[in-house]
């Protein structure tokens, strides 16, 4: 019935909003991908525990909507905006059969906080000066680039880039507030959040489960701190730093270890991220890249912890968890219409390619190893433009693993929109 409620809603408050294109304080935009892949190796569970056993297994293919975004703002006036994004994932209605590969492949059924439709942002902002703008709500934490730009026409590839997507949440947003200006070549934000959740952390993918919250609130018994500057003193350049700061021990619901007496009460999960990104966009050459690096305190006793203490029916997971992760990629993408069509302005026809390097599970000592957690990963393909709000993509991709796994060649189709409908 929730999920019923909110699909209405969003329907209502898109089309009266379309109605009322008119009133030029309202905003209404969004964004949304379809993609569809054909991964030329096989999905096995055991795949990285047994892969001599997959070398010649069948591949399989894939379609997916990943994200489709309803975008509405207003200027209410005298400095006072409001902007709400709220997200449609997979086409989902919130559960979804999972396979759960830490437990030898059982399928699950996942019923995740506000199921596949979730409300990505919704803040209030005071605007006092453009340096100094106050923001209270539920809030995008632009920790890396992929945060700072995560709709589907500010990369090249079909999904999002892989590394970041992959260590970090994605798209972080959480609750809180956000002080941020602008001033010449310089813009700066500092934000406070609710910690994120060292039982929600795993293997595959380091922190980015932490975010979320499988309850009807998100749990805050630890806060986090995350701040990013931008530059774009040089002309078509911008260059980006960002990071993070806070416990996610003890963060869990209800708050089971802290002061139960167990040898973990002292344990903080202090998760600390540094973040550089850049974006060079000129008139037909377009580059962006990242590199981030994130470490996690006590992850030994972190993973013994959740070991023990997350019940089989509790959401938490039982995989460990390392003491550091990082991905480091750069994608470059050249216009190349202009030599077919040098009189068209409007498309453009880009081919790029992206090469990124990631590993979300760096052990602390004495934890077990995991090698196939390391990762290199190229795509080369096509980027067709024929309007600025719409792209058609098309990639190849290989995934690189260490040599006694098996790599992952895939092809991969997508099409994406992101804009305005009234302004």
């Amino acid at each position: 019935m929730a999920k019923w409620m909110i699909c209405t809603l969003a329907a209502l408050a898109f089309s009266s909003a379309a109605a009322s294109a008119q009133d030029n304080r309202l905003t209404v935009g969004g964004y949304g991908e379809v993609a569809m892949t054909r991964n030329f190796y096989n999905d096995s569970p055991y795949i990285y525990a047994k892969p001599d056993n997959y070398r010649d297994a069948p591949g399989h293919g894939r379609f997916d909507i990943p994200h489709a975004v309803v975008y509405l703002g207003y200027d209410f006036g005298k400095g006072w905006t409001m902007q709400s994004e709220i997200e449609f994932e997979h086409t989902g209605t919130g559960a979804a059969i999972e396979r759960e590969y830490e437990e030898a492949g059982e399928f699950e059924q996942e019923i995740e906080k506000g199921g596949e439709v979730e409300l990505e942002q919704f803040w209030i902002q005071k605007s006092f000066f453009p340096q100094l703008n106050v923001r209270m709500g539920h809030i995008v934490v632009p920790v890396g680039g992929l945060n700072n730009a995560h709709e589907p026409l500010e990369f090249f590839t079909v999904y999002r880039p892989e590394g970041e997507y992959t260590i970090l949440p994605s798209t972080w947003h959480d609750t809180g507030i956000s002080i941020w200006g602008q001033a010449g070549a310089w813009r700066y934000e500092a934000l406070m959040v609710a910690g994120l959740d060292a039982f929600m952390f795993n293997t595959d993918n380091f922190i980015k489960n932490g975010a979320g919250s499988p309850y009807e609130f998100k749990v805050a018994n630890t806060y986090g701190f995350a701040g990013r500057i931008d530059n774009t003193s040089f002309r078509n350049l911008r260059l980006s730093l960002s990071g993070w700061y806070g416990n996610s021990m003890h963060n869990t619901y209800p708050n089971d270890l802290k002061g139960d007496g167990l040898k973990y009460d002292g344990s903080r999960g202090r998760v600390i991220i540094g973040a550089f990104d850049f974006a060079y966009t000129g008139k037909r050459l377009t580059i962006r890249g990242n590199a981030d690096y994130a470490t996690l305190g006590d992850a030994a006793d972190i993973s013994k912890a959740k070991a023990v203490r997350a019940a089989n029916d509790s959401p938490y997971s039982k995989e460990p968890v390392g003491k550091a992760a990082y991905a480091v990629g750069m994608e470059a993408g050249f216009d190349i219409l202009p030599w077919f069509k040098p009189k068209d302005k409007e498309q453009k026809l880009f081919v790029f390619g992206r090469a990124e390097a990631y590993n979300p599970y760096i052990p602390a000592a004495g934890q077990q190893s995991a090698t196939y957690t390391e990762k290199i990963r190229i795509a080369c393909g096509l980027n067709w433009r024929p309007l600025p709000q719409i792209a058609v993509k098309c990639e190849y991709s290989h995934r690189f693993l260490k040599s006694e796994y098996i790599d992952e060649p895939s092809i991969s189709l997508g099409i994406a929109y992101m804009g305005f409908f009234s302004r």
